[in-house]
This record gives structure tokens, sequence and C-alpha cells, in this order.
């Protein structure tokens, strides 16, 4: 059974009785970041107070302690993907991820007159540094078509394909709409191609199951935060055949066996190579504990909790009038919707006085206006500590909302 009361018990920023503008809190921007849960600030502070040192650094007791939790982390991260820990390299989150795979993997090895595929739906994160190996490389840029609604299809993503697609890069669940991509399928046709396929999984690690095996992806990105542990941590997932082709993205200590006078350097393997200088070793102790966290609640649960949050929260959206929700089929914990004549931005300044935190913009998906036709959405995103009493507090304050702003201005 999901014991939603006990697991919002698990969180201090829930049991603080928080108030925003003089309102009980009601936390609904997830999908830009999570709250964290009691033993994820236990391992962070263990390792502040009991186990400070560097990874990698010492021969002492307590520097081979925390050199066997690192190893953990890394062990409970790959056992959370279906991986092996060779192939899981830490990272400062998604976007840095994203980006040792662009500088590490594609500079290396594309060239001028060489495709990456991406769609209008992407994360910033998931475009910028794809435009700037295509500069770099002389590759070019082309975009997979989506369905009105703003999906993307295996047929689609067959259909682009051409003899000099080299990489397709794009999110399994996108940050706005919230559609579940078809990995599995895609990872198929990609690989029949000849091409590399890389999976921003920032906004899907954290809500689903999640067998890198299963999907056959080549490179998965995502971050900590998102995930219910600290900031500044992520995962970079990469098969290690193609982890080991790679070149480093920063280089010094930790990452080498020796260098020479005459400029060489003797690289390590993965993935110790990707992981040059100190990490962020307190994080890596949060981001065991909130997997660990996630796996005994069971991903399976989460998924469902969500899916029964975003067929409620649709429900009580179609009572509105006036209410656009852009998104209303898709799959995650997501709902972008506007109200009629009412701005975003307006719409989410209101409801913050209310004590509602939701998200209004573009949410970094920059593109995505040439498919939903808006400038910018209201987006409120749960997580599995949100509740249908948090959906009831949006609803209503949208139903007033709407009135409210319409005559203000």
């Amino acid at each position: 059974m999901y014991d939603l009361k006990k697991i919002r018990a698990d969180f201090p920023m829930l049991r603080s009785e928080r108030k925003m503008q003089g309102h009980p809190l009601v936390f609904l921007d997830n999908a830009s970041t999570t709250f964290k849960p009691d033993r994820v600030l236990e391992a962070m502070d263990r390792y502040y107070k009991e186990e400070t040192c560097n990874s990698h650094r010492g021969d002492y007791d307590m520097s081979v302690v925390v050199d066997g939790r690192v190893a953990s982390a890394r062990k409970t991260v790959a056992k959370f993907l279906n991986a092996d820990p060779k192939e899981i390299v830490f990272t400062a989150g998604a976007t840095a991820s994203l980006n040792l795979v662009a500088y590490g993997y594609a500079l290396k090895f594309l060239k001028e007159g060489d495709e990456i595929l991406l769609t209008l739906a992407e994360h910033a994160s998931n475009t910028l540094p794809w435009f700037r190996i295509a500069k770099l490389t002389g590759a070019k840029i082309r975009y997979i078509p989506l369905t009105e609604e703003g999906r993307v299809t295996v047929e689609n993503v067959e259909k682009s394909l051409t003899p000099r697609t080299k990489l397709v890069s794009i999110a399994y669940v996108g940050n706005v709409l919230g559609f579940i991509a078809p990995i599995k399928e895609i990872a198929r046709v990609v690989h029949a191609n000849g091409a590399v396929l890389s999976v921003d999984g920032a906004q899907s690690v954290p809500h689903m199951v999640t067998d890198v095996k299963d999907l056959d992806c080549d490179f998965l990105s995502f971050s900590g935060h998102k995930m219910c542990a600290p900031t500044g941590t992520g995962i970079l997932y990469g098969k290690y055949e193609l982890l080991d082709q790679m070149d480093p993205f920063e280089s010094g200590g930790g990452m080498n066996v020796k260098f020479y006078p005459e400029g060489e350097a003797t690289l390590l393997p993965p993935p110790s190579r990707f992981e040059a200088g100190t990490m962020n070793v307190a994080g890596i102790y949060g981001l065991q504990a909130a997997i660990e966290y996630l796996m005994e609640i069971g991903m399976e649960n989460i998924e469902a909790h969500e899916r029964e949050l975003k067929a409620y929260a649709v429900e009580r959206f179609k009572q509105i009038p006036g209410v656009t929700v852009y998104n209303a089929t898709s799959e995650a914990g997501i709902v972008a919707f506007n109200v009629d004549g009412v701005f975003a931005q307006d719409m989410a300044t209101f409801l913050n006085s209310k004590g509602i935190a939701c998200r209004s913009g573009l949410h970094c998906a920059k593109m995505l206006p040439l498919v939903i036709h808006t400038d910018a959405t209201v987006r409120a995103s749960f997580y599995l500590y949100t509740t249908k009493e948090d959906i009831d507090v949006l609803v209503d304050a949208v139903k007033k909302g709407g009135n409210f702003l319409d005559a203000y201005f």
C-alpha cells in the first residue's frame, strides 16, 4: 500500500508547517527540484560531521571508509538502473552529463555533414550543447517532427533518420508536456541506422522504473536534485565500450595514471577518467540515500501515484471554464495550463499569493512554442509526496484567479 502520510512525514519541508504569503505551502514545482527526506540530510551530515576527507586521496582509515562509501553509492546507482558500476559516472547534474556526452563523445567523432537529431520540445540542456557541437564540427542539427499534441513517435524518428545521422538526443519525458517517449523502440531504429542514442532522463528517472539494458540507450543523463537527492549531483550512464572511447571533458587530479614533461598523459579507464578533481562526496552520500529511499517505496508505486494525481488534476481542470490544459493526454505528473486572458507569470504570481508554488514561462524549452502555439504556460508538477488536497488548493485558486486577474487588469 502506498502510505502517503508516512512518506510526507519523512520530509522536513513538509513537517515544518512552512507558510508562503501567510498560507500553508503547497509545493507543485517538483519538475524543477524536490524536497529531501531525513535520511538524505542525515547521510550528508554523517560525511560532514564524522567522515570528512577526500576520496581517492588518502592512505588512512577514514579515507578508506569514504572510498568505500563512494564505491557503494556507485553500485547502488548501477543497481537502480540495471547497469554495471563501471558505466556510472558521477557528475554535477543532467546538464553536466549531457555536456560530457557532447564534448567527450560527439566532439571527437562527429564531422562536417554529419547530423544530430533533436526535437523542438527539448530542454536547453539537451539543445545548447548540440548547437555548440554543430558549430565546432560542421555537423547539422535536424528536428524530429512531433505530433500535433507534442509527442515524439517511433515513426517520426525513423522517417527523420538518414545515412548522415550519427547521434539522436531526446528526453525520455518532456519537462513541459510530460509525454513519455518510446525509448526502447527508438533505440532499435536508431541503432539499425548506425547512430547513437543519448537520452535526457532528468524528468523520467525520478518517476519511473529505468532499466538501461532493456531500453538499450547508449547514454542516459539525470540529476539527483529532482529525485530527493542533493543539488550538485548527477549521473551519466554510458555503455562501457562508448565511455572507453571518449575523451574527458575536464582534466586534473584523480583521472590519470601519470603525465610526462613531453605533454603526454596516461588516463585512467572509465568512470574515473571523467571524475577529475574532488567530487561532491557529501552529495554522493545523499544521492545513495535518496536512491535507496526511492527503491524502498518502489518506482512502480511512485509512477502509479503520479498518474493517479495527473488524471485527477486534468479532470478537475476540465471543470473550470477558460482553462486550457496543453498536455491532458500525457502520462507524467505534469500539468501545463493557461487561463484565457491571463499571462502565465501573472497567474503564477497570484498562485504564490495563495501559498502555491508553481513555475511559469518557457521552462527552458524555448522552441516548444512553435509546437503548442503559446509563449508561456503555468506548470504544476507532482511527486511522490503530492496529495489530491494539494491539487484541490491549486484548482480552487485558479478558479478565483482568472476572475480576479481579469478584473484587475
